[in-house]
């Protein structure tokens, strides 16, 4: 069983609450070009497959930069990794508020993607530094919350800054709120000291085990890749989410901005309790002697075969419009459990010094996603000609066929405690 050192949980939840914080901050940056789509779209005279190409560029050094920087956490301090990233998608901002180019635009959200890229893994390995392998889903679930908090808080504000200032304001906004971010991070941000014994001989005699695998070993491993092709398919989803939501709700069901922006605020809502109440119940499963295959691997996957199910259905079933938005929201809710859970079951199975690297290894393959599901739904919605809202309910229909195999390799593949005597071996 995994063990702990130094576990203070007063300080983890603190820099737990802090470390959510600098998620929600994340999120209102990755959402706020779908919440200004059909106004950016309008001013720029961008087709739907335009903004597609745009919105997807923010992806296209996300995964490298985000390998490069798990491998850079393995090597230093998590906090100053993290204050350097927050600066950096402050700066990428100015470019978007300062120009009309659709060129500086592209590099605004080139370089945010750069910055964003290590976010969550380094997140999430610096919170792996304050809490135990048995008690890490539930910290990594309200870290995600924060992820969630900030699309709530950017559902309701952005449109409403946009009405006032205009779109390019809001950007000004994520500018100043990521420098506040990053002086609170400055002072009070600090670095855990837990470490994890590992199912080996060491571990056996009371010893903690650090040793480090060939990466070729742990890339190999049935559960790494499960992990990597589940969250694939959930990023899909969330790519989709975070571009063409708000726009769904303007162009394809007929709101208006401030109510596409409060509806979109609602599908947080909604959605945010599912999440944590599927995180906090594996943690349940956990303590009461669950296999981290039955709390973790299965809850996930059939989680995933739920919401690729709703999703499919928006497309077949005939619903009024709020009733399409709530299962959007019931469907979106369940498939963010993966990145917690996911995350959890990685970090247990790779070696403490190695595990910065393997969660930005999972994210970035994941964010790979992104650069082809903004341009597929554009392509969908540009070539329906039935109906304005059949190219994104053929989009979203498409997301849930590939959330559907997510679960299923899930259900095959992924088993945390057989990963685990198979790299023990490997260490002896």
């Amino acid at each position: 069983m995994p063990l702990s050192t130094t576990y203070q949980p007063r300080r983890a939840w603190f820099m737990t609450l802090l470390l959510a914080l600098f998620m929600l901050i994340n999120f209102i940056d990755k959402v706020g070009i779908g919440l200004v789509a059909v106004p950016m779209m309008t001013e720029l005279q961008l087709t739907p497959s335009e903004f597609g190409f745009i919105a997807g560029s923010f992806f296209w050094f996300f995964a490298i930069s985000g390998v490069v920087g798990g491998f850079v956490a393995n090597r230093f301090s998590a906090k100053w990794i993290l204050m350097i990233l927050v600066v950096v998608w402050s700066a990428a901002q100015l470019p978007i508020i300062l120009s009309s180019s659709v060129a500086m635009i592209m590099f605004s959200r080139i370089l945010l993607g750069m910055g964003e890229g290590p976010a969550s893994p380094i997140a999430f390995h610096a919170c792996y530094k304050w809490f135990p392998d048995a008690k890490r889903n539930l910290p990594i679930s309200v870290i995600n919350q924060g992820s969630a908090l900030g699309l709530l808080i950017a559902g309701i504000g952005v449109p409403l800054i946009t009405a006032r200032w205009g779109w390019r304001a809001n950007f000004m906004v994520m500018t100043a709120v990521g420098l506040i971010w990053g002086l609170i991070w400055l002072i009070f941000g600090a670095e855990g000291k837990v470490q994890t014994q590992r199912i080996d001989s060491k571990a056996m005699n009371g010893g903690v085990s650090a040793e480090r695998l060939p990466y070729r070993s742990l890339l190999k491993d049935p559960t790494v890749w499960g992990v990597f092709v589940m969250h694939f398919m959930a990023f899909w989803g969330l790519a989709l989410t975070l571009t063409w939501l708000p726009a769904y709700l303007q162009k394809g069901l007929g709101y208006d901005g401030a109510t596409a922006g409060k509806l979109f605020a609602l599908v947080v809502l909604i959605n945010a309790p599912v999440n944590l109440g599927l995180s906090w119940w594996s943690q349940r499963m956990l303590s009461r002697g669950a296999s981290s295959r039955a709390g973790r691997a299965i809850l996930c996957s059939l989680a995933l075969l739920l919401a690729g199910a709703l999703f499919i259905a928006l497309l077949f079933l005939p619903l009024q419009n709020l009733q399409k938005v709530i299962l959007l929201a019931v469907a979106s809710g369940l498939t963010p459990v993966i990145y917690s859970l996911g995350a959890a079951m990685m970090g247990s199975v790779s070696p403490d010094p190695q595990r910065g690297a393997m969660l930005a290894i999972e994210n970035s393959i994941a964010s790979l996603a992104g650069v082809f599901a903004p341009v597929t739904m554009g392509y969908l919605i540009e070539n329906s000609t039935l109906s304005a809202a059949l190219g994104y309910e053929q989009g979203f229909a498409l997301s849930g066929c590939l959330l559907m195999l997510g679960g299923i390799v899930g259900l095959v593949w992924v088993n945390p405690e057989a990963s685990l005597r198979r790299l023990a071996i490997l260490r002896n």
